[in-house]
């Protein structure tokens, strides 16, 4: 299968179904001498793991991992790191009834079509327990990311019409752990609650919104032309199950502006040039211009329901079915540390993509 790679320098390969044996990833590029943070996978991992709460699915997985290549000593020695984490609460009789069966809006029909096989267990390769990958490798890049001084924040700031109005600047950031939906505001974290446990008692879903912060971002990450920093971000948010949009910056309110309202001018700080506004988002023809990077990625409602629903089956047939699996309400809440894991990714390989190209770098 073509497409199981991500990444120039800083790479990962994933493998694995979700209710197959395991789910792994190899990650290739990362620096030697890496002291290996294992708590802070642990943290990454248990923020996405299912059963965390009534808003997630009820699947109990402990989602512990296993290092089996690439750490010695407990530093990282340039070579591939391979890690698993095993399924161990996967209920594949669950999913016997829909074998043969498309579910609307899943990858059910476009799989089969493409390969002619596909494995109807939980989605197979086209279930988000693939993302357990994604949130590994992304430690590992929050640890090179640690040592230049770069933060990555995402939250929760919408859950259907719930909306968190203020701006990051406005938000402790910290409380983003605090309650269960990881919106930083107490008070609209309770709306969002409700709203997503109202959902899941009618057997319905609802889609929201993840907003990211990324700080102390060097100067100089991106390439003008196809490798834009924000073009690569906004492939990496597309490749996340049930991502429906990105938009960087002032998005797409700036359709609503003049240029000389959206011109982000420049200054001079401490003797360092700065924008004073910042509504191109930190990036500017596709290199980053040391401002904060924000974007927001917008996700779609689960497209598993507990309603009845028509479809066709393999046998072109209509067919009424209901799905009895364990699936989450809402998919926003762990998607948060998903979304700050890809982009953990992504500076992390334009960063040694700028160092291996600017030999001024290592002076």
């Amino acid at each position: 299968m073509a497409g199981n790679t991500f990444g120039k320098i800083f790479s990962l390969n994933t493998f694995g179904e979700s209710h197959g044996a395991a789910i792994g990833v190899v990650i290739d590029g990362c620096i030697p001498n890496l002291e290996v943070d294992l708590d802070l996978i642990r943290r990454d991992l248990q923020r996405r793991k299912p059963g965390q709460s009534a808003l997630s699915t009820s699947r109990q997985e402990a989602d512990e991992f296993e290092i089996i290549s690439g750490v010695f000593g407990g530093k990282t020695l340039g070579t591939p790191i391979c890690v698993l984490v095993r399924n161990k609460d996967a209920r594949s009789e669950d999913y016997t009834a829909l074998k043969d069966v498309y579910r609307p809006s899943h990858a059910d029909f476009t799989y089969q079509a493409k390969y002619g096989i596909r494995d109807y267990r939980g989605g197979g390769r086209q279930s988000a327990r693939e993302t357990i990958a994604r949130v590994i490798a992304g430690s590992f890049a929050k640890m090179i990311l640690a040592k230049l001084g770069v933060e990555i924040q995402a939250y929760v700031s919408q859950v259907h019409t719930v909306k968190l109005e203020k701006p990051f600047q406005e938000l402790d950031l910290v409380r983003t752990e605090t309650n269960t939906v990881r919106c930083p505001d107490d008070a609209v974290a309770k709306q969002m609650e409700e709203a997503i446990l109202t959902a899941k008692a009618s057997g319905d879903t609802l889609g929201g919104v993840v907003s990211c912060i990324i700080k102390n971002v060097p100067i100089g990450l991106g390439e003008p032309v196809f490798d834009k920093l924000n073009a690569d971000l906004a492939k990496a948010m597309f490749s996340i199950n049930a991502v429906k949009g990105f938009d960087l910056g002032s998005g797409f309110d700036a359709v609503t502006m003049k240029g000389s309202e959206h011109n982000d001018a420049f200054e001079m700080q401490d003797g360092k040039v700065h924008a004073t506004s910042n509504l191109s988002g930190g990036i500017q023809g596709g290199i980053s211009n040391g401002e904060n990077i924000y974007f927001r990625v917008a996700f779609k409602p689960v497209s598993s329901i507990a309603m009845e629903q028509k479809s066709v089956n393999a046998s072109h047939e209509a067919v009424k079915f209901t799905i009895d699996g364990r699936h989450d309400p809402c998919v926003v809440p762990r998607a948060v540390p998903i979304v700050e894991a890809m982009a953990a990714i992504v500076l992390v390989d334009h960063f040694l993509r700028n160092a291996a190209q600017n030999p001024v770098l290592f002076a």
